[in-house]
């Protein structure tokens, strides 16, 4: 059975059994977490979460890159949200390579140019947490008041380490 059919019936198991539907938009606990989207991480279950709780925004890496920053924006602007969680882990992919060495893998593949890319990948995991806490609290876009704290999950005891303290 392809994943897709296996999912699809997944979400009608889960559908049959829903009983959330009425929560509100904005988030219960006034929390959003910027996480990497590593399958090993469940943001939700390590941070004891539940539907309706928080906004979780997922890339490669965890970074707060433009996109990441457009959704605490929203987040906070409109939606609420009083603190912010970045979130990086031991043994992230994204310690294992360059730009250079991403586009030039692209280039021979695709033969297409991706120079103008910058995949945001890092070489030093404490230092990616403080520079993207760094990052969304430069945004002057985002209120000043909103504490932003930096952890680094450990994958293999599925516990956080604080890197910055939010403030």
């Amino acid at each position: 059975m392809p994943v897709l059919d296996e999912l699809l019936d997944a979400n009608k198991q889960f559908g049959a059994g829903f009983a959330k539907g009425d929560l509100p938009m904005p988030p219960a606990r006034q929390v959003a977490v910027l996480a990497c989207m590593d399958a090993r991480l469940h943001p939700e279950k390590f941070l004891g979460l539940e539907v309706g709780d928080a906004h979780v925004i997922r890339n490669a890496g965890g970074r707060a890159s433009d996109d990441a920053i457009r959704s605490l924006i929203i987040s906070s602007r409109l939606l609420g949200t009083k603190e912010f969680l970045v979130i990086h882990h031991t043994d992230c992919g994204m310690l294992t390579f360059t730009n250079e060495d991403l586009q030039g893998k692209l280039q021979t593949e695709t033969g297409a140019n991706a120079s103008g890319i910058d995949f945001l990948p890092f070489a030093n995991l404490e230092q990616s947490v403080r520079d993207d806490v760094a990052r969304i609290k430069g945004s002057p876009f985002i209120s000043g008041d909103i504490p932003v704290s930096g952890f680094i999950y450990d994958v293999r005891t599925g516990l956080l380490q604080e890197v910055a303290k939010g403030t």
